[in-house]
């Protein structure tokens, strides 16, 4: 699996106004009957993985260039026009309560699609854990509110899916690609945005021992996972200034400089790691499966395992790095709503031509 990209966008209020939508939903329609026409689904698929492809798109459709409405709303118009009976790629789930429909509108899709049974099952499960890995394994603040599955006839999938991090007022969007399914390291390839300082990366490669380190500690029996725990809980407070016992004993192999930067979660899932203990998970993956094992959980593994037995994860942003007509806020300028029309009557009078032509103006 692929997750090729991420792009911050700060949070805005407020809707589309039913003018723009209107708009925006007839020339989407246009440009992606040419879009499959020229490039065919899977072609159609690996744009709207592209972070940066997907935030052109938005400026065309003049909907915003730099807003968390860039997604949801876009996402929300293709998911309205983009039939798969009609164009052999249907969207699933959305934003907040849409997204939770996420299982059910793949079912309806895969339908549609003639897709089999253990296709659609094999969609559910990327849907879920795409959004586990971005939650919990990526651990930069921000907390997912939209998650958009974009599957073909052929049974490939995207998943477009963004957080908010309700601090710095800002959103994060991640994009997913099915097209390199190998495992779960590092697997962007491009990342727009601001980056943080201390971010967990569970994900990267720096990982790959703490990830181990960690499907090991859930193998032993509960009982010395809180041990572990608690031990670090007092290394903690004596880090803080509160003098106990281990001010007098030999020094752990944790610095106080590296305890001064690290956050312990308050709450560890014990229900959730006592369940994995059951399950015995032989890799991450699995054990990212278990149901309850969020953030916090896996925060503190990578702590413990850092830690007490030396496996460091990365704590270093995986974050790597308009206009057509206007934009919804008036920037750079209003909306031309004339040329927004005239050029979706273009594009549709390109489509009945079926000009060859026209490749060179979607590029």
């Amino acid at each position: 699996m692929k997750r090729v990209g991420v792009v911050d966008l700060p949070l805005h209020g407020g809707s589309a106004p039913y003018w723009l939508v209107k708009r925006m939903k007839s020339l989407a329609h246009a440009i992606f009957e040419l879009l499959v026409e020229e490039y065919g689904v899977g072609g159609v698929l690996e744009k709207l993985a592209d972070p940066l492809w997907f935030q052109s798109l938005s400026c065309v459709l003049a909907y915003d260039w730099h807003s968390s409405g860039t997604t949801t709303v876009v996402c929300g118009v293709l998911k309205s026009v983009i039939d798969p009976e009609e164009f052999g790629i249907g969207i699933a789930g959305g934003k907040g309560k849409a997204s939770r429909n996420t299982t059910s509108d793949i079912e309806e899709i895969g339908l549609k699609l003639s897709l089999s049974d253990a296709k659609i099952e094999e969609l559910k499960y990327a849907s879920r854990i795409s959004a586990k890995v971005d939650n919990a394994c990526i651990q930069d603040g921000y907390q997912l509110y939209h998650h958009s599955m974009v599957i073909t006839e052929k049974g490939e999938w995207a998943v477009i899916q963004q957080g908010m991090n309700p601090h710095n007022r800002y959103a994060r969007r991640y994009h997913w690609l099915s097209s390199a399914v190998k495992s779960y390291e590092e697997p962007h390839q491009g990342i727009v945005g601001f980056p943080h300082s201390h971010v967990l990366d569970m994900t990267a490669k720096d990982s790959r021992e703490c990830r181990e380190v960690s499907v090991d500690l859930v193998k032993s029996k509960s009982g010395e996972l809180k041990r572990l725990y608690k031990e670090l809980e007092s290394d903690f407070r004596m880090k803080r200034g509160q003098r106990t016992l281990l001010n007098f004993s030999a020094p752990t192999s944790a610095s106080a400089s590296a305890f001064a930067s690290f956050k312990l979660p308050r709450r560890v899932n014990w229900d959730a790691l006592r369940i994995a203990y059951e399950h015995q998970p032989s890799d991450f993956e699995q054990l990212l499966c278990i149901r309850g094992l969020g953030p916090a959980t896996v925060r503190a593994l990578a702590l413990i395992a850092e830690l007490i037995y030396g496996a460091k994860p990365s704590w270093r942003d995986p974050v790597k790095f308009s206009f057509a007509f206007g934009g919804k806020d008036g920037v750079p300028y209003p909306v031309d709503r004339h040329t927004m029309d005239e050029t979706t009557e273009i594009l549709q009078a390109v489509m009945k031509a079926k000009g060859k032509e026209c490749k060179s103006f979607i590029h």
